[in-house]
């Protein structure tokens, strides 16, 4: 059975965090605090092999704790469990074993289960985990799918499209809907490589083969991928500027 300690300091979600692992038959909870101070003590002595942390804490941030739990030998697993996705990068640099997000899902617990059973013992001295080496901040970027953190090559993201609700990531082979906002994605793209061509698109400059105008002195873009994107009136003579016509 494995042992885990959980740090979240909203009473509610731990309880429920702490309900569906000891639903799950798999999982002995050692201890549980709501600050960071408490916690590593607590780690510390107890040596649990996996920790559940939420990243928001009151008056702390998880993923504080977390670089400190590296230093500890044997390293525990560390879950993050925490209501915001932005963070998911940061979470995959700190060799995090999973991301869940709240409110919790059985389901989705029992998957992070599965996950730790299918890498075997984790208690062992600085074990190795699927994320042990470290995300190119510069070169990925961390998206939000259903219940999932999946990282795309920046180079290979064409374009990104906000439609009826939804947001979609479209690289050189594939079309991904994230549950991002594109404000969102804007933010943790590179304002160099990637424009904001129209409020529904934003384009990599670089996937970008002609420029023709349209009506009303605005312009479609053709790319790589052979699509077409506009550019409205709104972002014409930023884009123009950064085109260099």
């Amino acid at each position: 059975m494995l042992k885990a300690y959980i740090v979240e300091d909203e009473p509610l979600a731990r309880d429920e965090l702490k309900y569906l692992l000891i639903q799950s038959n798999q999982v002995e909870i050692l201890g549980e605090a709501d600050n960071l101070e408490d916690a590593i003590t607590a780690i510390s002595e107890l040596k649990p092999e996996l920790v559940f942390l939420d990243i928001e804490l009151a008056e702390d941030n998880g993923l504080a704790l977390a670089k400190q739990l590296l230093n500890l030998n044997p390293t525990p697993a560390i879950v993050f469990a925490t209501a915001y996705d932005e963070y998911a990068m940061q979470a995959f640099e700190l060799n995090a074993l999973d991301y869940l997000l709240k409110p919790f899902d059985e389901e989705r617990i029992h998957k992070t289960l599965e996950k730790i059973k299918q890498l075997g013992k984790i208690g062992v001295e600085k074990r190795s985990l699927p994320f042990q080496s470290k995300v190119d901040n510069m070169g990925k970027i961390a998206v939000l799918m259903d219940d999932r953190i999946v990282l795309l090559e920046t180079d290979a993201i064409v374009y990104l499209e906000s439609s009826e609700g939804k947001c979609r990531i479209k690289t050189m082979d594939d079309t991904y809907i994230v549950s991002d906002t594109l404000s969102l994605l804007e933010k943790k793209l590179s304002s160099i490589q990637f424009m904001r061509v129209h409020r529904s698109y934003i384009v990599n400059m670089d996937h970008i083969v002609e420029i023709h105008p349209w009506f009303n002195s605005t312009y479609n873009v053709l790319l790589k991928d052979h699509s077409k994107v506009p550019v409205s009136r709104t972002y014409v003579k930023e884009f123009k500027q950064h085109v260099g016509f």
